[in-house]
């Protein structure tokens, strides 16, 4: 995954022109291709698994189950070159940009889901409702934070 920046001392940084975010897991799901996935955890998506890599596993320390989080994931079998679509993919509704949707079609294909965890297990959380496809890059973790919480 590549994406265009100013070099930086210490970043992984290839040229002055791409930069490299590499992915700390992967989705492990019940879902293998995207036609099968729904639009929207929240429309029939199945629990999942994501597999966090063993140079990153400490960063969980502190998820809890109950907890709902973000994930962001790089949706490899999107396609890159659209920057039009019909919102939900349905043709009576009017051209629009990329950017004013959720569609996985874009020029950085990130997904966000955010997702109840159900399960923690060394490098390993079951999360759901997760609408991404089994191999998904899983590229961040973040909480969802309270309007209320102290910190």
């Amino acid at each position: 995954m590549r994406g265009r920046s100013k070099p930086r001392s210490g970043s992984d940084v290839v040229d002055a022109a791409t930069y490299v975010v590499r992915p700390i897991g992967f989705v492990r799901s019940p879902l293998k291709r995207p036609e099968d996935a729904p639009r929207q955890g929240d429309e029939g998506a199945p629990d999942a698994w994501v597999e966090v890599a063993a140079d990153v596993a400490e960063g969980l320390q502190g998820i809890e189950v109950g907890q709902d989080i973000v994930l962001l994931t790089w949706l490899h079998q999107a396609r890159r070159d659209v920057l039009k679509v019909h919102p939900r993919n349905d043709p009576t509704i009017p051209l629009v940009g990329v950017f004013a949707t959720r569609s996985p079609a874009r020029p950085n294909p990130l997904g966000l889901h955010r997702v109840r965890v159900l399960a923690v297990a060394a490098n390993e959380l079951k999360v759901g409702p997760l609408e991404a496809v089994d191999g998904t890059p899983v590229v961040d973790i973040k909480p969802v934070l309270s309007r209320f919480a102290d910190s």
